[in-house]
């Protein structure tokens, strides 16, 4: 690829961030809520009484939030903290910043959701292309009843059922938190081990789920393949069948897969919202809902410019590797 080309995939990114920011800074204001009003009357009310001095105590947050300043003002403040990565404070959890609630998140939400979204694809993928491969093993016929059912329930459904099966009828894992209360987080086997008992039933929520979506997907990519010209002529030239699978119809297959990971990965900051939730999970899911729940404006904007940011990454480095894929793919003209 040349390098105009990457300046210019770089640019249209920069247009996204830019774009994504203008919108995650003015639609909010559309809704015509003071989120520091709703704040401050919400803790009142909990009280059990309206405090009298509401109009006062609102002018001293919102000059403190910066939201007394015209808009203008408002929107290129905005930018320039973007830009710095600087989200402002978190209305509900004042003097705690927006990134530092993202950034203590993250960890947790790509620890799960990359494994899960990883091995999906890994064991997805081999099952479609086996199951539409003439020479498969009988039996694996019968696993398409099962993956289409299960890729037919959504996660939080699945995560319930598992929930049933696997917490209450028999107690083998916890159903609550990423880990056991009163453990200090630290780098040892021992907290490693109960992370992971914590997130097992939600990653199985996932995967069970995901894994019938790739599956399909490689399955029914494998059947036209098989049916080109270059796997006739091969099997003509009576090469051994592994080889066929592996590099003539696995290989040819597998590209719109990847295109498809390429934006699953870019996805996984979005978190599984109600995943996350149903198991007290401490991810990015978990903290947007909390966000929306207590009104909290600027953690919002935070979490959705972060997920956008994500996503335009994730496309634009599947936009610089897919030529090296496949060289069929030129992005020059002739």
């Amino acid at each position: 690829m040349r390098m105009i080309d990457i300046v210019r995939r770089c640019g249209v990114f920069a247009v996204i961030v830019l774009l994504a920011a203008s919108l995650n800074f003015f639609l909010p204001k559309l809704s015509g809520q003071d989120p520091v009003r709703t704040k401050l009357l919400q803790q009142a009310a909990l009280g059990g009484y309206v405090h009298q001095g509401i109009d006062d105590m609102v002018k001293l947050y919102e000059k403190r939030f910066g939201l007394d300043r015209p808009l203008w003002e408002q929107y290129f403040n905005y930018l320039g903290d973007v830009a710095r990565l600087d989200f402002n404070y978190s209305i509900a959890n004042y003097p705690r910043t927006v990134a530092e609630m993202i950034t203590e998140a993250i960890p947790w939400t790509i620890g799960l959701l990359s494994m899960t979204t990883l091995l999906s694809f890994v064991i997805g993928t081999l099952l479609g292309a086996l199951l539409a491969w003439p020479r498969a093993p009988r039996w694996m016929a019968w696993l398409m009843p099962p993956l289409w059912a299960l890729h037919a329930i959504p996660f939080f459904l699945l995560g319930l059922i598992l929930m049933y099966l696997l917490a209450f009828q028999v107690p083998l894992l916890p159903i609550f938190g990423g880990y056991s209360v009163g453990v200090q987080p630290a780098l040892s086997l021992a907290f490693v081990l109960d992370v992971v008992r914590h997130a097992t039933l939600p990653a199985l929520s996932i995967i069970l789920v995901s894994i019938g979506g790739w599956a399909l997907g490689m399955r029914g990519m494998m059947v036209t393949t098989m049916g080109e010209d270059y796997v006739v002529f091969a099997e003509g030239k009576g090469l051994r069948s592994l080889t066929i699978f592996l590099r003539y119809c696995l290989r040819n297959a597998i590209l719109p897969q990847i295109t498809a990971l390429a934006l699953a990965l870019g996805q996984i900051l979005s978190g599984a919202v109600l995943v996350e939730v149903i198991f007290g999970y401490p991810g990015i899911g978990t903290l947007l809902f909390q966000a929306i729940r207590e009104n909290d404006h600027f953690l919002i904007q935070g979490i959705v410019f972060t997920v956008i940011v994500a996503l335009g990454l994730a496309t634009l480095i599947l936009d610089l590797v897919y030529p090296l894929l496949d060289p069929r793919i030129t992005y020059q003209r002739s």
